[in-house]
C-alpha cells in the first residue's frame, strides 16, 4: 500500500500502481471529475500515471491557477496538432501556457498564415477535442528524441540542451510533442476555443535568429466562460492605457526620439509628479533620505556589482569617452550608485539603518518586439530606495517596507493582491551571487516577515534576483488581470562586493545587510496599470484637472477665471473651458476627459455667487456656493488619502 498525504495532513492509503485519479475517485466521484492536474511531492504528475511511492498529493481544479495552466498547456498541444493537420511541413518549436491562455511558435516554412486562418483552426481543434484523447507522458532516450526531430532544428536544439534520462514526450491521439508534462486527463474537457491573435517572435527571443509565427489562443471547459472572457477583453480594450493615454493627453511616443522612450505631456507630468510627491511624503515620515545619482556610470561600477555580467547583453552599448580605454554605460540600476553613497564616509552602528530614496531613471535595451506602451519601455524611472541595516534590524526594516507598500495599495484601491516569495533555484547555483548561508538567512527573513504580516503568499522557486531573494506583490486589477507591482529584496551580496562596512558596538567592522525596495516598481508601468485599473477615472487627489468650469457664453469667462483663482486658494486644480462652444458640447468633452467635476456658470450663478455642479458619470448634483463646493472637494480628497 502507498501512504498518501493530503493537503490537510490526512494520510490515505491506496494500492501500489494507483494514480492521482484513483485517489480522487476514492474520495468522491465528483472530485475525480473536477480534477485537472496534480502535483506529487511538489512535482507535476499526469492524472492517470501510477504514483511512484509514498508522498504528498495536491489536486488542482479549474478554480486554481495550476488547473488553468494545465488546461491551457493542453490547449497548446491541441493547437500544435491542428497546425500540422493543415500545414504538415510546418516546424513546431515551443508552446507554453501563459497567464491567460497559451501560444505556439511555428515556422510555417514560407506558407502564408494570418487571421483568415483562425476560424478553420478553431473548428478543427474542437473536432480533435471531441475525440476525448488521453494525454500520456513517456520517457524517451536522447538518441530517440533526436531521431524523432531530425528534420526540426528548433526541437533538436532544445533536446541537445537536455540530459539523457530526463527527456519526456507527451502523446494524445496521433500527435506527439516534446514536453515535461502537466496536462489535463483528456482533450474532451476542452469545450470552447478561441484563436486570439498572431504575431512575430524571434527564436529564443534573439533578433539574430529566425523569425517565427506566434499563435495565441485560449480554451475553456465551458462556452459561457469563453463568452465572459471575450467580454472582458472588450472592456480591456476600452481601458487600454495606450488608448486612454492618448485621449487624456498623458503621454506620447516619437519615432524620432526612439522606440520605447516615452514623452510625458503636461497632464501626464502632473499626474506623475503627484504620485512622486505622495510617496516622498510617506517616505519622509518613514525616515528616508533623498539622493540623486547620474544617468550614466563607469562600466567598472556595474562590473563590480555583477550587473554587467548578468545583464550586459540587455544594456545599451558602452559609451566611449575622449579618454582612451574609458567606458561608461547608461545606468541600468540605481543600487550600485547608492552603495557608493553609503561608502562615501565611515559608518557606525549608531548611524544604522540608513535609508536612501531616489526616483532614478534607468535604461534597458528591450527587444523592439517586446516594447508595449508604458508597460515595457527602454527608459523608466524607479521609485527606488536602498536600506542599509545591521542583521538584527533586518526583520523590523523589512516589515516597515511591507507597511509602506500596503499603504500605497489601500490609497490607490488595489484590494486584491498576493505576495510572491521569490526564491533561488537550488538546481541552478550559477545564476546567483554569494554565499549559500547568506541566501538561507535572506530567504528565512522574507518568509518570517510575510508570516508576521499575515500576507496571502505563494512561493516561486527560481524567481529570485541574482543577488538576493525578494517579495513581489502580484496585484489583480478591476478586470481581474494580474500585474507585478512593487518589490522588496534582501541582499547580503552587494555589501560584500562593494566592501561596505560599519563599526559595531564591539569596535569591530561588520557588513551591513541591504534591502532594495520599489513600491511602484517603475513610474511608467505603475501608471499604465493604474490607468487600466481605474479606466482613467483617477482618484480625485491624483487627477491632473479636478474641476472644469464651463461658462455658457463668453461674457462669463472673467467670472469663471475668478472661480479658478478662488479654488486654487483651496488647493483645488481647475481650468476654464473658454471655447466658443455650446455648454452641452463642453460637458460632453469634459466627460470624455474624465474630469471629476464640472461647474456651469451663467447669469444666475454670477448674480447669486453660486455654481451649478455636475459630477462625472453622475450628472447634475445641485447648486451650491463656491465655498461649499470647495469643502466638498477637500472632504473627498481627505477621505481618499485617509486609510
Amino acid at each position: 500500500m502507498l501512504n498518501i498525504t493530503m493537503p490537510d495532513g490526512a494520510v490515505r492509503q491506496t494500492e501500489k500502481g494507483s494514480s492521482a485519479h484513483d485517489v480522487a475517485l476514492s474520495i468522491s466521484s465528483g472530485l475525480a471529475r473536477q480534477i485537472l492536474t496534480a502535483t506529487w511531492n511538489g512535482e507535476s504528475v499526469e492524472i492517470h500515471d501510477p504514483l511512484p511511492g509514498d508522498g504528498s498529493l495536491i489536486f488542482y481544479t479549474w478554480d486554481s491557477d495550476e488547473g488553468k495552466q494545465a488546461f491551457w498547456h493542453s490547449g497548446a498541444h491541441l493547437l500544435a496538432q491542428t497546425v500540422l493537420h493543415f500545414y504538415p511541413n510546418a516546424l513546431l518549436t515551443i508552446g507554453p501556457s501563459i497567464e491567460n491562455g497559451f501560444y505556439y511558435d511555428v515556422d510555417f516554412q514560407g506558407e502564408p498564415f494570418g487571421e483568415g486562418n483562425f476560424l478553420e483552426l478553431e473548428k478543427q481543434m474542437l473536432e480533435f477535442a471531441r475525440e476525448k484523447a488521453a494525454f500520456t507522458k513517456r520517457s524517451v532516450s536522447k538518441a530517440d528524441a533526436l531521431a524523432t526531430y531530425a528534420d526540426n532544428p528548433f526541437k533538436t536544439e532544445l533536446i541537445e540542451n537536455l540530459e539523457d534520462g530526463s527527456i519526456t514526450f507527451c502523446d494524445h491521439s496521433q500527435f506527439t510533442d516534446l514536453c515535461r508534462g502537466g496536462h489535463i486527463p483528456n482533450t474532451g474537457l476542452i469545450k470552447a476555443i478561441k484563436i486570439l491573435k498572431v504575431a512575430g517572435a524571434y527564436w529564443r527571443g534573439d533578433e539574430k535568429r529566425p523569425q517565427l509565427t506566434r499563435i495565441y489562443g485560449i480554451a475553456f471547459p465551458k462556452a459561457k466562460l469563453l463568452t465572459e472572457h471575450l467580454e472582458m477583453l472588450e472592456k480591456a480594450k476600452e481601458r487600454d492605457h495606450r488608448k486612454l493615454g492618448k485621449e487624456l493627453e498623458l503621454f506620447t511616443f516619437s519615432k524620432k526620439v526612439g522606440m520605447g522612450l516615452p514623452l510625458w505631456l503636461p497632464k501626464g507630468a502632473e499626474l506623475r509628479e503627484r504620485l512622486e510627491q505622495f510617496l516622498k511624503k510617506a517616505q519622509k515620515k518613514a525616515g528616508y533620505q533623498p539622493v540623486i545619482t547620474p544617468h550614466i556610470g563607469n562600466k567598472e561600477l556595474y562590473v563590480c556589482s555583477g550587473h554587467y555580467e548578468k545583464y550586459g547583453a540587455d544594456s545599451f552599448q558602452p559609451i566611449l569617452t575622449p579618454q582612451e580605454g574609458e567606458e561608461y554605460l547608461l545606468k541600468p540600476m540605481n543600487c550600485p550608485h547608492h552603495c557608493e553613497i553609503y561608502k562615501s564616509k565611515p559608518r557606525s552602528y549608531r548611524d544604522l539603518p540608513v535609508r536612501y530614496a531616489e526616483f532614478g531613471t534607468v535604461y534597458r535595451y528591450e527587444q523592439s518586439g517586446e516594447l508595449h506602451g508604458l508597460t515595457r519601455v527602454r527608459s523608466f524611472t524607479q521609485d527606488d530606495a536602498h536600506l542599509f541595516c545591521m542583521p538584527d534590524q533586518l526583520l523590523e526594516e523589512f516589515n516597515k517596507v511591507i507597511d509602506l507598500v500596503l499603504y500605497i495599495f489601500k490609497v490607490l484601491d488595489f484590494q486584491d493582491y498576493t505576495a510572491q516569495i521569490s526564491l533561488r533555484d537550488p538546481e541552478k547555483p550559477e545564476k546567483y551571487l554569494g554565499d549559500l548561508a547568506n541566501w538561507d538567512k535572506a530567504e528565512a527573513a522574507i518568509i518570517e516577515a510575510s508570516e508576521s504580516k499575515g500576507l496571502k503568499t505563494v512561493t516561486e522557486v527560481g524567481e529570485a534576483a541574482f543577488y538576493g531573494p525578494k517579495l513581489d506583490f502580484m496585484v489583480r486589477d478591476a478586470l481581474g488581470r494580474k500585474w507585478q507591482l512593487g518589490t522588496i529584496q534582501v541582499d547580503y551580496n552587494l555589501p560584500e562586493r562593494f566592501e561596505l562596512e560599519y563599526k559595531g558596538a564591539d569596535n569591530e567592522t561588520h557588513r551591513p545587510v541591504m534591502i532594495h525596495r520599489a513600491p511602484f516598481g517603475s513610474m511608467e508601468r505603475f501608471i499604465a496599470v493604474l490607468i487600466e485599473h481605474c479606466g482613467g477615472n483617477f482618484p480625485l487627489w491624483l487627477t491632473p484637472t479636478q474641476v472644469s468650469i464651463l461658462p455658457i457664453s463668453e461674457k462669463y469667462n472673467d467670472y469663471a477665471q475668478e472661480l479658478v483663482n478662488l479654488l486654487e486658494k483651496s488647493d483645488i486644480r481647475a481650468l476654464v473651458d473658454a471655447r466658443n462652444e455650446k455648454v452641452g458640447r463642453k460637458i460632453r468633452d469634459a466627460e470624455v476627459q474624465k474630469i471629476p467635476f464640472m461647474l456651469i456658470v451663467g447669469e444666475k450663478e454670477v448674480s447669486t455667487g453660486e455654481v451649478a455642479v455636475r459630477r462625472h458619470g453622475l450628472g447634475d448634483i445641485g447648486t451650491m456656493s463656491h465655498d461649499a463646493f470647495a469643502t466638498l472637494v477637500q472632504a473627498e480628497v481627505d477621505k481618499e488619502l485617509t486609510v
